[in-house]
């Protein structure tokens, strides 16, 4: 009897014992910091030093220790080589490991798309997206085109009666050409194009009367523009840019139903990253792409904001994949 007494003015106590010590633990479980880097974060570049890309990377890295988003060093890695493919590979090599992120460029889809790698965007953790660059097409100051419909007439006419330069075949400005004379009705794998090492000497070759007309980022165009030597024809974009491009106008004002292939920049982290892995750096690169410092270089550059994250940025990658698979299968290009 004395036995069953005590156990029973025992149980509340023993109950309450329990609760309070489950309390105690799921506070101390909220308390616990979210992960956090343990150790040197490194960011992939697919390009050398020295490039835009090399610097919007390592402007990155500034703002992120400036403002302690990441408290571990940060190193900006160069891996160039094998047309950005090597870049890639690197980091698929860091599977689960959320300290290695990829500056990527729209090469990552061209690349797989083409055969040159097996590996696949989906392949990978898309984090968040920086910026796009779009492309423009350009031709000389006195160049007797006026606008894309004397461009489009010109080519319905005879398609191999202007000369397109470009720094790469297949590359996002190939590809935004491509779709736009599509749309226009004319068949993109007519066109006469000459590759040029750089964009800079597409433009060169524009000036000096050797070619018609350039496809290019607005970066590699503008200084031409600016010194009175060429004029943008058009932007491959959903609407204006703004600053010094404001009164470029759409291939759609134009008539031409198309917002081109944009060469947009994403951070990508390897894939089986975590949960707390991507509400880390969601974190931190929202932040980041907030930070006054990264804007201004933005509008520098003639680059509108167009940060993504998310379900947002999965769609996006969707549909510029499938427009840039339509595109290349177009020119025969996908493998």
């Amino acid at each position: 009897m004395g036995f069953e007494r005590i156990a029973r003015r025992s149980l509340p106590v023993a109950v309450w014992l329990v609760g309070a010590l489950a309390a105690q633990i799921a506070t101390e479980a909220r308390s616990q910091p979210a992960w956090r880097p343990e150790k040197a974060v490194e960011i992939i570049l697919p390009t050398a030093a020295g490039g835009t890309n090399d610097q919007m990377a390592r402007l990155i890295q500034k703002i992120l220790q400036d403002q302690k988003l990441v408290t571990s060093p940060i190193v900006v890695m160069n891996k160039a080589g094998g047309n950005q493919t090597l870049a890639v590979v690197y980091l698929d090599q860091h599977a689960a490991d959320p300290h290695y992120l990829l500056y990527a460029t729209a090469t990552i889809f061209t690349n797989q798309l083409a055969g040159l790698t097996k590996l696949h965007y989906a392949d990978l953790t898309p984090l968040a997206l920086f910026l796009v660059d779009h492309s423009v097409i350009t031709v000389k100051a006195d160049s007797p085109i006026k606008n894309m419909r004397d461009l489009v007439d010109r080519l319905k006419a005879d398609p191999e009666s202007i000369v397109f330069g470009m720094a790469a075949r297949g590359g996002p400005n190939h590809l935004a050409l491509s779709q736009a004379m599509r749309s226009a009705g004319v068949d993109p794998k007519k066109l006469k194009t000459v590759v040029f090492k750089t964009n800079a000497e597409s433009m060169m070759a524009a000036v000096g009367g050797h070619i018609h007309a350039v496809v290019s980022s607005v970066s590699a165009a503008l200084p031409q523009v600016q010194a009175g030597n060429t004029r943008m024809l058009a932007i491959a974009a959903p609407q204006r840019a703004a600053g010094a491009l404001a009164n470029v106008p759409t291939l759609r004002e134009q008539g031409i139903a198309a917002n081109g292939i944009a060469n947009w920049r994403v951070a990508f982290g390897a894939k089986g990253l975590s949960p707390a892995h991507i509400a880390f750096w969601d974190d931190a690169l929202t932040r980041m792409a907030a930070a006054d410092e990264w804007r201004n270089q933005l509008a520098a550059n003639n680059v509108g904001v167009n940060f993504l994250r998310g379900k947002a940025l999965a769609k996006y990658l969707e549909a510029e994949y499938n427009d840039t698979k339509t595109t290349m299968a177009d020119l025969g290009l996908v493998k």
